[in-house]
């Protein structure tokens, strides 16, 4: 008997629902963090984050993680304010952010990020040294690694597949 058009979907929903609630961090291709000492200027911290095309930097003093300063601080805090170029990091980064340990599971990662309106959180081992930091973006290319053929075979837009299709469907 042929699985209906139904059937695959909700199979897809409880595979994406299993793998959310399951998976640890630790199992997404998470890339190292880029650190900047708490002392380090917040030219250098921005010029981190434009050398390596990242939206945030982890802030340590003696290893520990002190905070995390984003695009966001750059915006908020940053931009437009008198002698800014000489101002330290720990200044203007957000101070004791939350974080995660690599076991933690990406649906509470999710949560986290919906409920405090994060795109990125560090994650830490048990003593509180950085390990790598988890993005939005990292959870999405999750999402899309569980249905590469659907996902990675898609037109770059809508539009550019109805354009190739002689009949625009």
């Amino acid at each position: 008997m042929a699985v209906s058009e139904f059937e695959e979907a909700y199979e897809d929903k409880e595979l994406i629902r299993g793998a959310i609630l399951t998976t640890p961090l630790a199992q997404l291709r998470l890339r190292e963090p880029i650190l900047v000492d708490a002392a380090s200027t917040v030219v250098a911290a921005v010029a981190a984050m434009n050398e390596q095309r990242i939206g945030c930097v982890l802030v340590t003093r003696n290893g520990k993680l002190v905070g995390i300063f984003t695009e966001r601080d750059v915006l908020q805090k940053v931009i437009f304010q008198p002698d800014n170029r000489s101002w330290l990091v720990e200044s203007v980064m957000t101070p004791d952010p939350e974080t995660l340990e690599a076991d933690a599971t990406i649906a509470f990662a999710l949560n986290m990020m919906s409920q405090g309106g994060y795109r990125h959180i560090p994650v830490v081992d048990r003593t509180g040294k950085p390990i790598p930091v988890v993005s939005v973006r990292d959870i999405v290319n999750f999402l899309v690694d569980l249905f590469p053929d659907g996902v990675h075979n898609l037109p770059p837009s809508v539009s550019q597949s109805i354009a190739r299709q002689p009949d625009g469907g």
